[in-house]
């Protein structure tokens, strides 16, 4: 059978856990040759055996530009092009506006935002004409939520990264689209409360999106898959919500 994603180069950092993983495995399984990124190199070894030969795993921070050149000239020595995009490393934790320090602030800044534009910037030379470039936002971008301010202003700034971008590069005929997940079962959701918080954190989160559930991370890799193949081919700016419903009631 034909893999809609044969003979495409995909780049997908955060691509050692969780959403990263998940849309590293189904864009390999739809027949792309896919580099991840990440900071812990056990993690990485770990995704990369788990994906199979199609993976090669670079360490890299993507808050870190050094990094990023790294990774871009062994994708360019390799590969020689990039055909997808997925900038989806990021992160953040919990605190209430009057507990918010600069640490915090620059911490989640540096890899939201300050790393998806260097990322992006920084694959210009190597993205075909045509190619996808897809984005990790959030539903957080359009809902309040208490102790979260940071992380959510930096998603929301994310979201408009794509509408900006999707003009820049129009002439390239690169789309830029943005994945907005609600509330999915991975190690960055579990790891915001203590470990014998963690259940009644997702039972909280289930009850407010009207599927009644979790997402899982594979849902979400499906939807890039989607946005990374010729079946978007007229989809460009858009935020896709993958949310259950939760953040659209």
């Amino acid at each position: 059978m034909s893999k809609q994603l044969n003979g495409k180069i995909a780049l997908v950092t955060g691509g050692s856990t969780g959403i990263g993983l998940a849309a590293a495995k189904e864009l390999a399984e739809q027949g792309a040759r896919v580099f991840i990124t990440g900071r812990r190199q056990a993690e990485l070894d770990a995704a990369a055996a788990a994906i199979g030969p199609a993976a090669t795993a670079i360490r890299a921070d993507a808050s870190v530009l050094s990094d990023l050149d790294a990774v871009y000239a062994k994708i360019a020595a390799t590969a020689g092009k990039l055909d997808i995009l997925f900038a989806n490393a990021g992160g953040g934790d919990m605190l209430p506006l009057g507990a918010i320090t600069e640490e915090h602030f620059d911490r989640i800044f540096n890899t939201n935002v300050r790393g998806v534009l260097f990322t992006v910037q920084k694959a210009l030379p190597l993205l075909v004409d045509g190619a996808s470039i897809i984005l990790t936002s959030s539903i957080t971008s359009v809902t309040g939520t208490p102790a979260f301010s940071v992380y959510s202003a930096s998603k929301a700034a994310v979201r408009n990264f794509a509408r900006s971008w999707a003009l820049d590069l129009k002439d390239r005929g690169i789309r830029v689209n943005v994945v907005s997940p609600g509330p999915i079962r991975t190690p960055g959701l579990g790891g915001l409360v203590p470990e014998e918080a963690r259940q009644g954190l997702y039972d909280a989160l289930a009850s407010q999106v009207p599927l009644g559930r979790l997402g899982e991370p594979e849902e979400i890799g499906k939807a890039v898959v989607f946005l990374a193949s010729s079946s978007a081919s007229y989809v460009n700016g858009i935020e896709l919500f993958i949310d259950g419903g939760m953040a659209q009631v």
